[in-house]
């Protein structure tokens, strides 16, 4: 008796088993949402990072957007030219624009050994919290210095170097923009990668309030500007602005910089030797200068002893 309940057990339970199987199987070929074949294409072709700088949730998400025509080709920065070629072969649509190639760059001097530090910060470790209640600093322009935007790198592009500020590989930088995002302060910024002299510093303080809080900002002193042969230097709002679209490289503006804020960037990848030219005229006119206050000094000491 209890041998056979058993078996009717087990068979009622197959037969329950299969006869759901057989309603599934039917269901998902009859509710089955065909994708299209070069959904997947896209998503081989595309880095795979899901950073969201195509203004996708991801890679997956861009993907199905192409091919149903709804945004550009070029939108995926990581990918850069190489991959919007490629998408637009697969697509067969026409190319877009070469896209120029950006890095990210942090726009603050201020590290630990600069920056005045006027307040204990003891809340969440977030550059994100901390702002809301101005941080540890005494200069409100300043990195923070938690790291968000390391956090918010795909790429593992930046890390927090030893004088408490976010440092970029521009090797492996994207231009994603996802730091950009992160920074509560918008000290970071996208450059291109023939963009040569650039401002570290993002205070709009007055000159005398700089010099009290930071010994690495721009003091609003308008050397840079009076310096600069290119018109691409200006003060604006107590701070230098460079102009790239005037000229990438003006070199002249960072000779007397006092406080060294205005300078030659590190390279970009393939650039060395724009960045590397731009170095040696700015030297060059440093030695000129130089040579020319020692010639007036050693004349005017000359005219003394006559």
């Amino acid at each position: 008796m209890g041998i056979t309940v058993l078996f009717i057990s087990i068979v009622s339970m197959g037969g329950v088993g299969l006869v759901l199987a057989i309603i599934l199987a039917i269901a998902d070929k009859k509710l089955a949402v065909e994708e299209d074949p070069r959904v997947t294409k896209a998503l081989e072709l595309l880095p795979g990072a899901n950073c969201g700088a195509c203004g996708f949730a991801g890679c997956n998400a861009y993907a199905n957007a192409l091919v149903e025509g709804k945004v550009s080709i070029s939108a995926c920065k990581p990918g850069g030219n190489e991959v919007s070629r490629k998408l637009a072969e697969l697509l067969g649509v026409e190319e877009a624009e070469e896209m120029s190639p950006k890095v990210a760059r942090v726009f603050c001097s201020g590290g630990l050994a600069e920056a005045v530090r006027s307040r204990v910060y003891t809340g969440v470790e977030t550059c994100a919290a901390a702002h809301l209640i101005g941080g540890e600093k005494a200069c409100v322009y300043s990195c923070i210095g938690y790291g968000d935007c390391v956090f918010a790198c795909q790429f593992d592009a930046i890390c927090m170097g030893e004088n408490g500020l976010p440092e970029v590989d521009l090797e492996r930088c994207t231009g994603c923009g996802e730091c950009v995002k992160a920074c509560p302060r918008h000290i970071i910024g996208l450059t291109g990668y023939e963009e040569v002299v650039h401002v570290y510093c993002s205070s709009h303080d007055k000159g005398a309030v700089v010099r009290k809080v930071c010994s690495a900002g721009c003091v609003a002193c308008g050397l840079c500007e009076k310096d600069d042969e290119t018109g691409a230097v200006t003060m604006k709002d107590g701070l230098s602005v460079v102009d790239h679209g005037v000229d990438k490289a003006p070199v002249l503006a960072a000779k007397r910089c006092p406080t060294k804020v205005i300078r030659i960037s590190s390279p970009t990848p393939g650039y060395e030797d724009v960045f590397k030219k731009a170095k040696e005229k700015l030297e060059a006119a440093i030695a000129q200068e130089e040579a020319a206050k020692a010639a007036a000094k050693a004349a005017k000491k000359s005219k003394e002893t006559e």
